[in-house]
């Protein structure tokens, strides 16, 4: 079985995208081989800046003769008919072969298809993929047709053996598959041939190119990490940048440089900022201050003197690049120590959307939220005021505005600058957090109280303007705020109804939408207030209503109707991220789902306090036996009901029992019901569930000594409602018909 050797040889491509090229080259070539018949032992891609390199291992030296049975026309078909079946399937008259079958005398034919040597698999297979790769941007050169991320110069494809290697004959566009390459752009010899795969990575060595990005990356970081420590440094780790890095060289050279003494007071992170996003350094600091004080280079050759004009050249454009970076912090400490309201000022001229208003708008929002949250995060009102109307100044800034990934930490060092407590300079950096599955979770009462009111703002607010997540598509954001709001309520263990912010936030933006409208914005106002004494959008809008002397605004109907369907919609959407978010913590989907259809399910903690005790309670013995306890009782009753057109509900009365199992059952629920409901009332569903499995045997009694529908018809109806006595205590901690089981 030979190996196969795939090089495509070209200008530099982009670091960003050679990982996903290298796999993409070996999933077609791979495909395409295994669809033509060619299978192989293994496979693998490596790339560098200049090559994207794809290695089989034990393909088959031909593809397998392939006979098929094909099934024609009946036999005294048209001739016409008969023909058009002999020239798809490629046999003559005489090869065809009559066959009795349940439908009468049918034509069938044969077809045998032989191998194909590797050779030409692999040169329809290349060439398909060379004419059709998935770059995400390409360029055509010369007067060719062929698109190619950067120029195309040659490609190395041979097939191995242990008696040689030969070339497989392929020309794209005027290149010809040889078995040469080149190595370094600078220190490389001239073109070299190869016989195989070891052969060529033992001579791009020799000629200085690593071609294993994990190999170069973990040179890179070595020798980084090695230069700093024998200074007494550390190298700020960075992988991201680590595997770009790796991918802008072949030959990595690690090189180490000072930075200058007139930057080395500004931010640490400003100064990791700026080298990363500009010049592709890393950060070296000092372990004992925190300061960045050196950089990592990697250049891509070595040099008669070792790097030393490489550095200087580094160096001096750092220094442009850091000087800008000084002159934008020292601009913006000046505006911060004059209490920034020059920022805050500007933000009302910048838009958030065309549909939602300013930023100025927006923090407005934010603020008024984020007093409401107050008491339920146990934030003082002041520091929430003043950290609500500042966490946003930053945007203003030139360095947010150079480097947008700052926004926050900048916020947090000009809220010190401007004199401001501790607490909102810490809200100023966190309330954009968590932003992802892996992100810290604030825990401060003032940064989670304006982190909340950010999120739920940004929900509420493309909700309103229904500009929802569709698919895969969100570029709002908007899954990643929601599970942002679920972990800061769950991991800070508050008790919110959720609807209610909805409500009052969605009534918000109505009246940013009816600003023009002073009555109807006026009423709507008085609506938010009624909101924030007493919780209910309903009772809200009725006592204004009620209230109002005159015909009321057009606005207000759309208010009434639109904000509570509204409000439904968004917390159905933190439902399925909840699901998502507690799946992810083995909580199983049935009972999420019995959990979320209980009443007061837009109080998260709650909800998953319920959801996190059932899961327990199904996970015995008990609990499943009094789940299927459970289901046959309400099984039996529905049907009932159905059958009856009644619902039996009430009236179960021990006078009627006949059987010893099923005065047992009246007593058991007797003495479980009101411990269960104290239970449920205390929210202790544990206990709840604990009482409910003190049930199990005497229901499964029950069941196993009686028959519910009883010739005698006042027995039946009292076993019925006897039933629906285990239902509704049942169902008092969750609605189990939910749970599967």
């Amino acid at each position: 079985m030979p190996d196969l050797l795939i090089e495509l040889f070209s200008e530099e491509i982009p670091a960003r995208m050679q990982a996903r090229a290298a796999e993409d080259l070996k999933k077609r070539v791979t495909d395409g081989l295994v669809e033509a018949g060619l299978t192989y032992a293994g496979a693998q891609a490596l790339s560098t800046p200049r090559r994207l390199t794809l290695a089989l291992e034990g393909l088959l030296a031909e593809s397998p003769t392939v006979r098929e049975e094909r099934k024609g026309p009946k036999v005294g078909a048209p001739d016409k008919a008969i023909e058009g079946f002999l020239r798809g399937a490629g046999v003559a008259r005489e090869d065809l072969e009559e066959r009795e079958t349940p439908k009468g005398a049918v034509y069938f034919a044969t077809i045998t298809k032989p191998g194909r040597g590797a050779a030409e698999i692999v040169a329809e297979v290349l060439e398909d993929t060379i004419r059709n790769f998935p770059w995400p941007k390409s360029m055509r050169w010369g007067a060719g047709s062929l698109r190619w991320v950067r120029p195309l110069h040659s490609i190395l494809c041979i097939l191995s053996a242990e008696d040689g290697h030969s070339v497989v004959p392929l020309d794209i566009d005027g290149i010809k598959a040889g078995d040469s390459t080149e190595g370094h752009r600078f220190m490389g010899g001239d073109r070299f041939s190869v016989t195989g795969f070891e052969d060529y990575e033992a001579k791009l060595k020799r000629n200085h190119v690593v071609l294993n990005a994990g190999e170069r990356a973990d040179h890179i970081w070595n020798d980084a990490t090695n230069m700093a420590f024998a200074q007494g440094l550390e190298v700020v780790e960075d992988k991201g940048l680590l595997a770009e890095v790796a991918g802008l060289v072949e030959w990595p050279v690690v090189l180490m440089g000072d930075i200058a003494e007139d930057f080395l007071g500004l931010p640490p992170e400003v100064l990791q900022t700026s080298m990363k996003e500009h010049q592709k350094f890393f950060s070296v600091k000092n372990p004992k201050t925190g300061r960045i004080e050196k950089f990592v280079t990697v250049a891509n050759r070595e040099t008669a003197d070792n790097g030393a004009t490489i550095l200087a050249g580094n160096q001096k454009v750092l220094f442009a690049r850091l000087s800008d970076a000084k002159f934008f912090w020292e601009n913006d400490l000046r505006v911060a120590a004059a209490g920034a309201q020059d920022w805050l000022d500007s933000l009302s001229n910048v838009t958030f959307h065309n549909k939602l208003g300013s930023q100025g708008e927006r923090i407005a929002r934010i603020a008024a939220l984020a007093g409401e949250l107050a008491a339920v995060t146990g934030a003082e009102a002041e520091s929430v005021a003043a950290a609500a109307r500042f966490a946003k100044a930053d945007l203003s800034s030139e360095m947010v505005y150079e480097f947008p990934e700052l926004q926050g930490l900048m916020g947090r060092y000009y809220a010190e600058k401007a004199g401001l407590s501790a607490d909102v300079a810490a809200a100023a950096e966190e309330h954009y957090s968590p932003l992802g599955p892996s992100d810290d979770v604030p825990n401060a009462p003032v940064s989670v109280t304006v982190a909340l009111a950010d999120k739920l703002d940004t929900l509420t607010g493309f909700w309103a303007i229904d500009e929802k997540p569709t698919g895969s598509k969100d570029p709002f954001a908007l899954r990643r705020a929601a599970l942002g709001v679920i972990r800061l309520v769950l991991e800070n263990g508050l008790r919110l109804s959720l609807d209610r912010y909805f409500d009052g936030q969605l009534l918000r933006h109505e009246i940013a939408q009816n600003k023009d409208d002073d009555i109807a914005a006026k009423l709507m106002r008085d609506m938010l207030s009624e909101i924030s004494d007493h919780g209910v959008l309903g009772a809200a809008v009725r006592t204004v209503q009620d209230a109002f002397d005159g015909d009321l605004p057009k606005a207000l109907d759309a208010v009434r109707l639109r904000v509570p369907d509204t409000s439904s919609d968004l917390l159905s959407f933190f439902h399925d991220r909840l699901k998502v978010y507690l799946r992810d913590q083995g909580i199983r989907h049935d009972v999420i789902d019995a959990c979320i259809a209980m009443p007061g399910n837009d109080d998260l903690s709650l909800l998953v306090k319920r959801a996190r005790a059932l899961q327990d309670f199904m996970s015995t013995d008990d609990g499943e036996n009094l789940l299927q306890g459970f289901k046959r009782a309400n099984n039996i009753l529905s049907q009932a009901e159905l059958k009856d057109g009644v619902e039996y509900s009430y009236g179960a009365d021990v006078k009627f029992a006949e059987d010893d199992s099923e005065k047992a059952l009246f007593a058991a629920l007797d003495s479980a019901e009101g411990a269960i409901s104290s239970a449920i009332e205390a929210e202790d569903f544990a206990s709840a569930m604990g009482t409910m499995a003190s049930l199990r045997a005497p229901i499964d009694g029950f069941f196993e000594a009686v028959q519910v529908n009883s010739e005698n018809e006042v027995v039946r109806r009292n076993r019925l409602n006897l039933l629906s006595r285990i239902r509704t205590i049942c169902s008092g901690v969750a609605e189990l018909e939910r749970v599967e089981g």
